[in-house]
């Protein structure tokens, strides 16, 4: 294996290029789902298309989003959410059989796995696939979601990366226990409050020697979480000035916590809406909203912050003149909606809404648009935008989230990537076999052999 080693310095230094990902979303409203070139959700093609067309377009993983459980509306099940999308592992594990090199990243959580039971099946991935596999680290602190689950039970929010934290330790020296990949490997043993492990390994490194690490958290915590831990950091600061002061401090963060100023790469989520000219782009943007924001997904959007039907009132008209009839929204309603001030933000949104002319409609397509994650324009404009962004440093790729599924990456591969290559800052072959030859990254030192007690953990 070809290995891409860096020394630890304090400076960070551009790479000059940009990688592609694709995040396959789960329960959303970034996705068109009704039109007539729309896939299916549950369908093995859907899955495979989008990876093979990523794979042709080099693109660097293939990213599955994973949800434990389902947003609620009005106290029921979101009927307007596209739900049932299959368990990612099991997904990424079909996905290795039908293609050869894109990375395969699966979404899990650190509460509700045991990690040397995930540990297990994340090398498992990592080996049938030959070294392509990689972990995208959440958490999660409410009791809604741990209903699901045989324990039940819920973190304090303060706890969670903590827990978090002993969790990856713990599965990453389940990965570093063998010696080498014909001997025995070492019996690992973890001593915490949440959970204790005591366990010797059954699966020697893959090519790649241990999965890669995602993670996906922009609270200070969470900074700090990947700064420590992660080789990619799945960010939500894709427009440009953000993103160069989101590298500031990673890097910063990186360096205090020992690793090079290269050590974390960025990957920001992101939408294209692309044309061969600016004014198809902006036409074309103008129907991408229509159909992912209909009249229905308008008034369900208001009644999950308002907490009461809405039905009566039309989606080309104003903003609800009465009241939520909650003070403060739920996890329940996603992580979109939760913990909103109810009354505060409807005297906020009618203000709003008034002053700028909007309907209903108009509002909710203003609010989840998400103007800043999303890249509108010619496939010249576009790739001379992005080549600005491989310049300075200010990411390491973008992580794309197609709007239509599955044809949703055509014209990036089709047209953008040839645009970038032609610029000399996107890939014209892969590095290697692996998932972290193909993202430039050196293979991990192995952790601390003794057993690990940490409180909280």
């Amino acid at each position: 294996m070809t290995q891409h080693t860096r020394a630890k310095s304090e400076a960070f230094t551009p790479s000059g290029q940009i990688q592609f990902g694709v995040f396959f979303q789960g329960v959303n409203s970034g996705a068109i789902w009704k039109a007539a070139e729309s896939g299916s959700q549950t369908d093995f093609e859907s899955f495979r298309r989008i990876a093979q067309t990523a794979e042709r377009g080099l693109f660097a993983a293939f990213f599955l989003g994973e949800g434990l459980r389902l947003r609620e509306h009005l106290g029921r099940p979101h009927a307007l959410d596209v739900a049932g999308r299959p368990d990612a592992q099991t997904m990424l594990a079909a996905l290795a059989s039908v293609t050869r090199n894109i990375g395969l990243v699966a979404t899990q959580n650190t509460t509700y796995n045991d990690p040397a039971d995930l540990a297990h099946r994340l090398a498992s991935l990592d080996l049938i696939s030959g070294g392509r596999a990689a972990w995208n680290i959440v958490t999660t602190d409410n009791a809604w979601t741990g209903a699901n689950f045989r324990r039940g039970g819920y973190l304090d929010h303060a706890d969670r990366y903590r827990h978090a934290e002993a969790f990856v330790e713990t599965a990453k020296r389940i990965w570093d226990s063998w010696e080498n990949p014909d001997g025995p490997a070492r019996r690992v043993l973890h001593r915490g409050r949440h959970y204790t492990v005591d366990v010797t390994p059954r699966l020697p490194p893959s090519g790649q020697y241990r999965p890669v690490l995602f993670q996906a958290g922009d609270s200070p915590d969470g900074r700090n979480f990947a700064a420590r831990q992660a080789d990619v950091i799945f960010a939500a600061h894709p427009k440009f000035d953000d993103a160069v002061e989101f590298r500031k401090d990673l890097v910063q963060r990186s360096v205090a916590a020992g690793r090079g100023a290269n050590a974390v790469q960025i990957m920001p989520a992101s939408e294209f809406i692309l044309a061969p000219t600016a004014a198809e782009a902006a036409e074309k943007k103008e129907w991408v909203r229509s159909l992912q924001i209909g009249p229905q997904q308008a008034i369900a959007y208001l009644e999950q912050f308002w907490g009461r039907e809405l039905s009566n009132y039309d989606p080309d008209g104003p903003l609800p003149d009465i009241d939520p009839v909650v003070e403060e929204t739920s996890e329940t309603r996603g992580s979109g909606f939760h913990g909103a001030k109810a009354r505060q933000l409807a005297d906020q949104w009618r203000a709003e809404a008034k002053d700028k002319g909007l309907s209903i409609r108009q509002f909710v397509i203003s609010k989840t648009a998400r103007i800043d994650a999303t890249f509108t324009g010619s496939y010249t404009s576009v790739a001379d935008q992005l080549t600005e962004y491989a310049r300075v440093g200010a990411v390491d790729g973008f992580n794309i989230s197609p709007w239509l599924i599955p044809a949703g990456l055509d014209d990036i591969v089709n047209h953008l990537v040839p645009e970038l290559q032609e610029r000399g800052v996107y890939p014209t072959e892969y590095r290697g076999s692996t998932l972290r030859e193909h993202l430039g990254l050196e293979t991990p030192g192995r952790t601390a052999d003794e057993a690990v007690e940490v409180a909280g953990a």
